[in-house]
């Protein structure tokens, strides 16, 4: 396992990158700039001229698992690799949303853990505490715990009435009584950035990931407002699409870097206006 724990190297790229942004990579094959398309492996071409454009402007990178495993057989070498190109002081959230009961729960967190060297995962914490255990117990990751997503179909569980509020609270309210090693964290939409406040009231100090600004349209200014912590940190602000085909062309990389700068730059004008 790593000397630093994930939560260390996340709150030192975001000092040394003055960043609270993710960039999401979620290499959609059909949305590949005609640039990279001919080359012996287009989503590594794409994924590695992000890297190098952004590496600079993020403090964590999140690749989504589904997009390499949709590539069949090649999509484990081409993840792999594409991991390898993050520099390695900053964190890597793999976003997988794995929940099985505890034996299959090992198996994941060996494979996203150990063979692919995660630093962090995000897990569907439906199944109860001994799904989630298992992950807890690499006490130098992150896991993530779905609280409150941004998708419309949230509604249909996560804020239905349950003995003490909605669902989602219970989830907040769970994450802080399994947080005995420091690692766990929680994910909520940035399209539900109202809720950020009651969240960030149940788990003051745990990490939240937050996708859904860019393209999703969250609110940024609701997101920076209700989701900081007491030191003006513990967000992780995540955008994918925004940035990764802010263009087509063969200038994809370099408009991946001005979307990754205007938006790294409204997230820390709002954390200044904030703690003005």
């Amino acid at each position: 396992m790593n000397a630093t724990t994930f939560c260390q190297k996340l709150s030192a790229a975001a000092a040394a990158n003055d960043s609270l942004l993710c960039i999401g990579l979620d290499p959609d094959i059909d949305k590949l700039p005609a640039a990279v398309r001919s080359d012996h492996d287009p989503v590594l071409k794409f994924t590695s001229e992000i890297i190098e454009a952004t590496a600079d402007l993020a403090c964590a990178y999140k690749p989504n698992f589904a997009f390499f495993g949709a590539l069949g057989e090649g999509g484990w070498r081409t993840l792999e690799s594409t991991l390898e190109r993050i520099p390695s002081h900053i964190p890597v959230i793999l976003d997988a949303k794995v929940g099985d009961i505890g034996n299959t729960a090992q198996q994941y967190a060996r494979m996203f853990f150990e063979r692919l060297g995660a630093d962090a995962l995000t897990v569907n914490p439906y199944m109860g505490h001994d799904a989630v255990e298992p992950f807890l117990a690499y006490g130098d990751r992150g896991v993530f715990l779905l609280c409150l997503t941004s998708n419309s179909g949230s509604a249909d569980f996560q804020t239905l009435e349950v003995s003490d509020g909605q669902l989602y609270q219970s989830v907040a309210r769970q994450a802080v009584a399994w947080n005995s090693a420091g690692n766990c964290g929680l994910v909520v939409g940035a399209t539900r950035a109202e809720t950020l406040i009651e969240v960030r009231r149940l788990a003051p100090d745990l990490p939240l990931l937050v996708p859904g600004v860019g393209t999703q349209g969250g609110d940024l200014e609701a997101v920076v407002t209700n989701g900081q912590d007491s030191s003006g940190g513990g967000l992780v602000i995540n955008a994918s699409r925004s940035v990764l085909y802010a263009s087509s062309g063969v200038d994809f990389a370099a408009a991946a870097r001005s979307a990754a700068q205007a938006m790294r730059a409204d997230i820390n004008g709002l954390r200044q206006a904030i703690s003005a």
